[in-house]
């Protein structure tokens, strides 16, 4: 099975934060996640596999389901629970299902990371017409990061919103790359920076050889 499965992204998230967590609830399908709550993301290819996932996870945990995206290319899933136990035990079964290590998973790569100062009033009206989550105020600090592969954008935005006192303005943890767009005061974008680049180098895996973004 391991042959036939590219698992991309695999990670746990111990502790969702407030906007990470209302975040998720505004694009979610399924059932929504709570402050608080543990989670699994996972992301594998080809993308119809993700239903495997699925069905793994929930015949073996409690896990609650909230996102299901089957793509072109690749499948994303997250789980949330209460019980980190039952997470842990949910990102087992996915394992175990397909017969790999957690390893197998692709090292996480930032691909651009940018920080915009004093930002404009017409910009951010652009911003604030295109985000799910809080708005971005003139003069503030915008950062945007895309991140591959995509499911670790989740992970990015929640321990970013744990460092540093910032505004969740949008965040794409499927498809070819993540994206995240945060705002704040200069500083609180700078610790919100480090902390993503920690988190994320954290990570082991297969190596990534993504040289760019598309």
């Amino acid at each position: 099975m391991a042959d036939s499965i590219d698992l991309r992204t695999y990670t746990h998230i111990d502790v969702l934060q407030p906007q990470t967590a209302a975040f998720i609830a505004t694009v979610a399908g399924g059932y929504l996640p709570l402050e608080g709550q543990a989670a699994l993301v996972v992301e594998v290819a080809p993308g119809m596999s993700i239903n495997n996932v699925t069905d793994a996870v929930l015949k073996q945990t409690q896990a609650i389901v909230g996102m299901q995206i089957v793509e072109r290319a690749f499948g994303m899933l997250e789980v949330h629970h209460f019980d980190q136990g039952q997470i842990r035990a949910a990102g087992d079964a996915v394992l175990n299902h397909y017969g790999i290590q957690a390893t197998a998973r692709l090292k996480p790569r930032i691909m651009t990371v940018q920080a915009i100062t004093g930002i404009q009033g017409y910009h951010t009206m652009l911003i604030n017409r295109m985000r799910h989550g809080d708005m971005i105020l003139q003069g503030q600090t915008m950062l945007t990061l895309e991140v591959h592969p995509a499911g670790y954008a989740m992970l990015a935005t929640n321990e970013a919103e744990k460092a540093a006192n910032i505004h969740v303005l949008e965040m794409i943890a499927f498809g070819a790359f993540g994206r995240i767009w945060l705002g704040g005061d200069e500083e609180n974008i700078a610790q919100a920076t480090a902390a993503i680049e920690k988190a994320l180098a954290a990570i082991d895996g297969r190596e990534n050889k993504q040289d760019k973004a598309v």
